[in-house]
C-alpha cells in the first residue's frame, strides 16, 4: 500500500506541477512582472522627488531572487513539484481509506482540496501582487492554517457525517474563520492598479482550480490503475 501511495503521488504530482507551471508561465507570471515594474518605479520616483542627495538603496543585503527567464521557470517548477507531490500524498492516503469508485470521483476530491487550500484562505487573504501592503506574516500564517483546517473538517462533516448536528457543526466551521476575519494591514496600499490586482486574483484562482482538478483526476486514475496490477 505504501508503494501504491508513493507511486500515485509521484506521477500525479509531477504531471499536475508541470500543468500548473505552464499555466502560471503564460497567465500569472506576466501579471507579476507587470506589477514589479510599478514596484521598481516607486523608489526611483521617490529618489527623484528628494533630489540627488538622497542616499542610494543598499542591495547587497537583499535575498537572492531568480532572474527572469529559465531561472524563474526552474524555480517555479521546483516549488510547484514539491507542493504538488505533498498534496498528492494527502489525496492518495485518503484514497487508501476510501478508494474512489470512479476516476471522476477524483475531481470531487480535487475540488475539495481547492476549497480547503486555496479558495477558503484566499477569501480573507487574496493573492497579492508585489508592492501590496500586508499584515504581519505570523498572524497571516496562523489564520491561513486555522482556516484550512476548519474548512477541511467542515467539509468532511458535511459529506460523511450522518447526524444533522454534525452537519450543522460542519457549516459553522466553514463560516467561523471568516467571521473572525483575516489579519489586515493598518493601511491598504498597492502600487499596482486595481484592474491588475483583479486580473491577478482571477488568474490565481483559475490556475489553482485547474491544478487541483488535474491532480484529483490523475491521482484517482493512477490509484485505481495500480490496484489492477
Amino acid at each position: 500500500m505504501i508503494t501504491r501511495i508513493a507511486r500515485t503521488a509521484g506521477f500525479s504530482g509531477l504531471l499536475a506541477a508541470l500543468l500548473l507551471t505552464l499555466l502560471q508561465s503564460f497567465w500569472v507570471a506576466p501579471l507579476i512582472l507587470q506589477a514589479e515594474t510599478y514596484e521598481t518605479a516607486a523608489p526611483a520616483a521617490e529618489h527623484h522627488e528628494h533630489g540627488e542627495a538622497a542616499a542610494p538603496h543598499e542591495h547587497s543585503a537583499e535575498a537572492w531572487a531568480p532572474e527572469d527567464g529559465w531561472q524563474r521557470i526552474l524555480s517555479t517548477t521546483g516549488g510547484n513539484l514539491v507542493v504538488a507531490v505533498g498534496f498528492a500524498l494527502i489525496l492518495a492516503a485518503l484514497y487508501s481509506l476510501r478508494e474512489p469508485g470512479r476516476v471522476s470521483t477524483g475531481a470531487l476530491w480535487g475540488l475539495a482540496g481547492f476549497a480547503v487550500f486555496c479558495l477558503a484562505p484566499t477569501l480573507g487573504l487574496p493573492p497579492e501582487l508585489p508592492g501590496t501592503a500586508a499584515a504581519d506574516l505570523g498572524q497571516r500564517q496562523t489564520w491561513w492554517i486555522g482556516t484550512a483546517a476548519a474548512t477541511a473538517t467542515g467539509l468532511a462533516l458535511l459529506v460523511f457525517a450522518q447526524h444533522w448536528l454534525f452537519k450543522v457543526l460542519g457549516v459553522a466551521l466553514l463560516v467561523i474563520p471568516h467571521l473572525i476575519g483575516a489579519p489586515q494591514p493598518a493601511v491598504h496600499e498597492s502600487l499596482a492598479p486595481e484592474a491588475l490586482e483583479t486580473q491577478f486574483k482571477i488568474a490565481s484562482w483559475l490556475t489553482n482550480a485547474a491544478f487541483w482538478l488535474a491532480l484529483g483526476l490523475l491521482s484517482a486514475w493512477l490509484f485505481r490503475r495500480s490496484s489492477q496490477h
